[in-house]
């Protein structure tokens, strides 16, 4: 089997693409290689300064692209919401959707609507953006819809009577529990796709081990479980940002790319090398699982997504669950 590199990227002249975190490590690598090859390609992120800084990186090797910045703090949900408005406002459509951002191994922190900040950043806010551009990635044929997850998804469960973990927290539970909640939003949005009759995919990749500013900071509470410290000197089996931003791309644009799969690094442990397909846990397939998430997510973001229901082939699944939202 062939590697697949950026080379292999087509020419993206007339497309639109939106990628989270990109101000740094795997986003920017994402999204510098994007715009080079004729994207207009929206840098989404939290820190105007950070954001400026990298659009200037990327005019500067590639005098031709057209780059945008677009603020949002996914760990806020209003954010997320005059993000979606403003990107309203520039532009009818969207290609491709990259939900790259993301937060690992912290000490327990919340959003500003009361969410641990893992859960509440790497899906919730992922999970509002994404349903709140779902009318301009209709417009868009073909369009993709990317989400980041990662070997990590296998420290999950999602904890629907803790979601927010109160008792037990620990950081690697805390990622691991908000990437299969990646994987499983992706799973359950291919599957909601494919009853409207869309042209539109969801995709999911994870980059392996990848030396980037969300994996090299050192732990520094006190608290931080045996896991937790592993889990971040694993660091040695990494690779680079830009070899980490592979999976992300080829699950954008590669031709054998598909709906409902998950790719990522083919090497040791999955840590590195080229993209290819590969499996994900047997939790991370649960569709009552994900139609309880989706629900959740709904309730939590009050974000609907609106799905043209006239043309829904079969009806979706209802759960009846808590939100585990805190009441504050």
């Amino acid at each position: 089997m062939s590697a697949w590199t950026a080379a292999q990227l087509p020419d993206l002249s007339g497309k639109t693409v939106l990628v989270t975190g990109a101000n740094s490590g795997i986003g920017f690598e994402t999204a510098r290689m994007i715009a080079a090859n004729g994207a207009t390609t929206l840098l989404a992120c939290r820190d105007p300064e950070r954001a400026a800084a990298a659009e200037s990186r990327i005019l500067a090797a590639h005098p031709d692209a057209t780059v945008e910045v677009l603020l949002v703090d996914l760990a806020d949900l209003s954010s997320v919401r005059r993000a979606a408005a403003a990107f309203a406002t520039r532009r009818d459509r969207l290609d491709v959707l990259i939900n790259n951002a993301g937060v690992m191994l912290q000490t327990r922190s919340e959003t500003a609507d009361g969410f641990e900040a893992s859960f509440g950043t790497n899906h919730l806010g992922h999970f509002a953006l994404t349903g709140l551009l779902l009318g301009a990635l209709a417009k868009a044929p073909g369009a993709r819809i990317v989400t980041v997850s990662s070997t990590g998804h296998r420290f999950g469960p999602i904890a629907f009577d803790d979601l927010q973990l109160e008792n037990g927290y620990t950081m690697l539970r805390a990622y691991g529990q908000s990437k299969l909640a990646n994987l499983l939003f992706s799973y359950e949005l291919q599957r909601r796709i494919e009853r409207t009759g869309w042209s539109m995919s969801a995709i999911a990749c994870h980059p392996g081990g990848a030396n980037t500013n969300l994996v090299f900071v050192e732990p520094t509470d006190a608290r931080a479980s045996w896991q937790d410290r592993v889990a971040r000197r694993m660091t040695f089996l990494a690779q680079s940002a830009r070899m980490g931003a592979l999976p992300s791309l080829y699950a954008g644009f590669s031709p054998d790319a598909v709906g409902g799969a998950y790719y990522g690094p083919r090497g040791l442990f999955g840590w590195r090398g080229y993209p290819k397909r590969v499996g994900s846990s047997r939790r991370s397939h649960d569709e009552s699982l994900a139609a309880t998430l989706w629900d959740v997510s709904e309730a939590l973001t009050r974000v609907v997504y609106d799905f043209p229901a006239a043309s829904m082939r079969e009806p979706l699944r209802r759960t009846e669950t808590g939100t585990g939202r805190r009441t504050h």
